[in-house]
């Protein structure tokens, strides 16, 4: 294993430019990297936190049981409830989309429910939300009109048992 050469303080704003840069470019990879980097440094850069929760997203498409977790697991360390509530909102919705883009058995099913979660998480991130900050509103709409657009997702069969007769 690798001794990872450490960041300087001063460095940490650059670096968090640069890997907002790398999600822009569609390499989250690269954008995770960075922001280990800065965390190894500042542990509580809420910046750096988010961009990375959103570089582990960004990955959801090819790697989803490696990533959600780990996105998952950033949840805690944000520094109020209504990022905690917006950004599972996000995880959740990103997973939504990357259950549809598998197209396997009971994925659609599977992304209804993590979009119908996504949707509960912006409900209440609206109700914790700054004046004037409308993000999880625009957010919840775009889970509504992609359920709109495609009735054909839908919640699982609930299974019905019956009791055996003795």
């Amino acid at each position: 294993m690798f001794q990872f050469k450490p960041l300087s303080k001063e460095a940490v704003p650059a670096a968090l430019e640069k890997a907002q840069r790398y999600r822009m470019l569609n390499e989250p990879l690269e954008a995770e990297s960075i922001c280990l980097d800065v965390l190894d440094v500042d542990p509580e850069n809420d910046e750096a936190l988010v961009t990375l929760l959103l570089a582990l997203t960004d990955q959801f498409q090819y790697r989803l049981s490696e990533t959600f977790d780990r996105a998952c697991e950033l949840l805690h360390r944000l520094p109020d409830e209504y990022g905690r509530a917006y950004y599972c909102g996000i995880i959740l919705e990103r997973s939504a989309k990357a259950y549809l883009r598998q197209a396997s058995p009971g994925s659609g099913s599977m992304a209804y429910e993590q979009f119908r979660a996504a949707m509960a998480n912006y409900e209440e991130a609206a109700e914790l939300r700054a004046h004037g900050n409308d993000d999880p509103l625009l957010r919840w709409n775009a889970c509504a009109r992609y359920l709109d657009r495609h009735p054909d997702l839908q919640p699982a069969p609930v299974e019905r048992t019956e009791e055996m007769l003795e």
